[in-house]
Order: C-alpha cells, then sequence, then structure tokens
C-alpha cells in the first residue's frame, strides 16, 4: 500500500492524521468507496463495521486487515457525520484530498458502494468484497489473505 498511499496521509475516525505506510503495512486492505447519502452503503456499512470488528477484535491475534474509505459525500462535514455515526474504527482518505477522484478512475468505480480488497501492491485481488462478505461472511477473508502475498517482503 506503500505506493497507493506513497506520501499522503490517512485520518482516522476520530481526526488524527495516519501515516499509511506504517497503518497499512502487511496487510490486506479494503478500498471503501461510499457515501452517507446513499441508501445502499448505508445498508452495507453496519455489515463491513461487524466484519470489520470480529476480525480485529475477535480473532487472536488481531487478522492483518485495514479499510480505507474514499469519500463520495458532498461534504467535509458530511463525511465526517458519517464516519462517526456508521462506521467502523477504520481510516480514510482526507475529503479534500483529490487523490480519491484517481483512485476511482485506477479501480474503475463506478457506482458505490464498492469494496476493492487490495494486496500490498495495490494489485487488485477481487472488486466483489462487498458480495462477498455477504455471502460468505468472515470465511472469505482468508482466501484474501491466500491471494494477498503479504509476507512476501519477509522472505529472503
Amino acid at each position: 500500500m506503500v505506493d497507493v498511499f506513497s506520501g499522503r496521509l490517512l485520518v482516522s475516525k476520530d481526526g488524527r492524521s495516519v501515516d499509511p505506510e506504517e497503518a497499512l503495512q502487511n496487510k490486506v486492505v479494503g478500498l471503501y468507496f461510499s457515501a452517507g447519502w446513499c441508501s445502499p452503503c448505508r445498508d452495507f456499512t453496519p455489515v463491513l463495521c461487524d466484519f470489520y470488528t470480529e476480525l480485529l477484535e475477535e480473532t487472536e491475534p488481531p487478522a492483518p486487515f485495514e479499510v480505507v474509505f474514499i469519500s463520495s459525500d458532498h461534504s467535509a462535514e458530511e463525511m465526517v457525520g458519517y464516519m462517526r455515526a456508521m462506521h467502523g474504527d477504520w481510516l480514510a482518505l482526507p475529503f479534500h484530498d483529490p487523490y480519491k477522484h484517481d483512485l476511482k478512475k485506477k479501480y474503475n468505480i463506478t457506482a458505490i458502494p464498492k469494496l476493492v480488497i487490495v494486496k500490498q501492491t495495490g494489485e487488485v485481488i477481487t472488486d466483489k468484497g462487498r458480495k462477498q462478505i455477504r455471502d460468505k461472511g468472515l470465511s472469505c477473508f482468508w482466501n484474501w489473505l491466500e491471494g494477498a502475498d503479504i509476507f512476501q517482503n519477509f522472505s529472503s
């Protein structure tokens, strides 16, 4: 993910700036394209929230998974309100960062909500994260992990 978010900062739900290199290293990353005004998004976000919480708080050790929210909200205030009201404790690209347009183009986002699961390189594991979570629950994460080659940088 260093390649994807290189030179940028992400923000946490409570507004702190987070270095993506540290936060996303050796993790499967879900790029969550969503907005508070979108009813299918509001329908899926609690499902993603439960999925995220189970993976990070109820598995030992916590699963190597992180979500980065890329907002399609109409204002920074809407984005913050949506994050505070509905989101898990995951990260977001700041609202005013124009890079969100590049990400939408790169991952061919034509409708939201969309959950794109990516490797450390930014290469797509699946662009059907939402459907897989709905159909398979937690078991889909282990398939993503297999496809992620997460620990490749530890091999000699």
